[in-house]
């Protein structure tokens, strides 16, 4: 997926790919122009890039590393908004909303915060043609925007605790390999901004939200997540430690960080001065936390199911759960098959699900079921004169392409069955994928081996951050080097066990490997 250069040939793609506009309709019977010219398994930076497109999940924008997130996406984003904003609702976490600006004092006032992102901090400098007298950065992330109001508010016991969170855009001005979703220049993220009086309130919350981060990726986009601590080399910059749910990419053979949990401890406390006088009537520091997941998440589902027919999106974020697909042949009674697909939407509608007809009389059947695969629908129903007559429809699931024809009387409890095995079914085929990537290893020459078959490797180690430094240093190459990605909660024994890198007694396992 090299540079900006070679995403722009996607554009020039994309009108052949869903030529849609009017056309005769003997060209429309050729079926041309649908298919993916890349392969998941031969190309995959290419395929991702043209399914993105061609699912009308992105479309590119004419400054490198922005991508403007269609209806389809957005659907996906609103679904997973909706289950984690009445969630941390339940947990009395407020929304708010901050200013996207952020002055240049404010955001070197945490060194090490500040020199995690400098690198990445887009500044504004004109106002017209006038040079602003003071640059003004933009936000990367809102630690430094919002702290200096929570100096303010926080003053007793009783202001305690404070639990913001925010929906809105962050910038970071990445400039290596902009990916659609992965990695942009503009994203869209939840981010929680919370203070107590207590480290143990804040140790807490952490994994309390750790878990709805691994419910969006489990429950909803069938993705199979490993929870667990980032090291001391990986933490967030600033910040006392960090949790994460890491996902994997089998067929590139990365890690991806799926969403973060940050115990931040008292390090921005000192630093924006946040205090509270305790119930002793003393002056305490708060301890604070941040937690976020982006629109990453999105691209992590693409890259896990999708296939070489397109998307496959899971039907708990689908915008359409059901396509309903008029299949009529010569001298049927065309109007009738138009009616049933009608009904049958209304039926499925009225039964709480997310469901639509293609009517459109300038494409054929089979254009339509490349259409609707392509965009990923999970369920197509067809309706032509035998159904009709039979009093059924037939369904053809989009994960398996298994087909199954239901006598109407049955279609909602028949489609919801479907539909709650199609959700299951894509959990457990990228669960047993992942799995089959996994190699526990204790030696480094089994690591080398691992990495080169681009596994997701187990290793104990001796947690020293010259160690992480050093496989890093030793395994930089063309595809990027090798880091750890977390060290899982759920840990095997240790006894006896020595580092994999040094021999000495190890401390934990942790899974590494390259990464996004």
């Amino acid at each position: 997926m090299a540079s900006g250069e070679g995403k722009k040939s996607g554009e020039g793609k994309k009108p052949n790919a869903n030529a849609k506009g009017g056309g005769k309709k003997k060209e429309v019977k050729k079926e041309t122009g649908l298919g993916l010219s890349y392969k998941k398994e031969e190309n995959f930076g290419e395929w991702y890039s043209e399914v993105c497109v061609n699912g009308e999940m992105i479309e590119y924008y004419d400054i490198s590393g922005c991508y403007i997130l269609r209806p389809w996406t957005m659907a996906v984003w609103e679904t997973m908004q909706t289950f984690f904003d009445a969630e941390i609702k339940k947990m009395k976490i407020k929304n708010c909303y901050f200013p996207l600006f952020v002055s240049p004092g404010v955001l070197q006032k945490e060194k090490d915060h500040i020199e995690g992102f400098a690198p990445e901090v887009a500044w504004v400098t004109k106002s017209g043609q006038s040079d602003l007298e003071v640059p003004i950065a933009i936000r990367p992330t809102s630690e430094t925007v919002m702290y200096p109001y929570y100096s303010k508010w926080i003053r007793g016991h009783r202001d305690l605790p404070l639990r913001l969170n925010q929906w809105c855009n962050v910038v970071r001005w990445e400039f290596s390999h902009p990916t659609p979703f992965i990695r942009s220049r503009e994203f869209l993220w939840q981010e929680g901004h919370t203070a107590f009086a207590t480290k143990e309130e804040a140790d807490k919350e952490v994994l309390e939200i750790l878990e709805l981060y691994r419910r969006i990726y489990e429950e909803y986009l069938a993705i199979p997540v490993i929870k667990g601590k980032k090291s001391e080399m990986e933490k967030f910059a600033g910040g006392f430690y960090t949790t994460s749910v890491e996902a994997f990419i089998p067929n590139t053979g990365r890690g991806i960080q799926g969403a973060t949990s940050h115990c931040l401890g008292q390090n921005f406390a000192k630093m924006f001065d946040i205090t509270f006088e305790n119930e002793k009537g003393e002056k305490a520091m708060v301890w604070q936390n941040s937690w976020a997941y982006s629109t990453r998440t999105i691209g992590v589902m693409v890259m896990v199911h999708g296939d070489d027919k397109g998307l496959v999106m899971p039907p708990k974020v689908a915008s359409v759960q059901i396509i309903v697909v008029p299949v009529p042949f010569k001298d049927a009674d065309t109007q009738a098959i138009f009616d049933a697909c009608d009904a049958t939407v209304n039926t499925l509608n009225e039964a709480g699900f997310r469901a639509e007809a293609d009517l459109r009389d300038n494409y054929s059947p089979g254009w339509k079921y490349s259409h609707w695969e392509m965009k990923g629908v999970p369920l197509r129903i067809e309706i032509g004169p035998k159904d009709l007559a039979n009093k059924q429809a037939r369904a053809v699931r989009r994960d398996n392409s298994a087909k199954i024809d239901i006598p109407i009387v049955n279609l909602v409890e028949q489609v919801k069955d479907m539909l709650d095995n199609i959700q299951q079914n894509l959990f457990d085929v990228a669960k047993q994928k992942r799995d089959a990537c996994i190699k526990t290893v204790r030696t480094w020459d089994e690591f080398i081996e691992a990495l080169g078959q681009k596994k997701m490797i187990l290793a104990p180690w001796c947690d020293e951050m010259e160690v992480e430094k050093d496989v890093k240093a030793r395994t930089k190459g063309e595809t990027g080097a090798a880091k750890t990605l977390c060290a899982p909660f759920d840990q095997p024994d240790l006894e006896g066990v020595n580092c994999f890198v040094t021999g000495k007694p190890a401390k934990k396992w942790s899974y590494w490997g390259r990464s996004y």
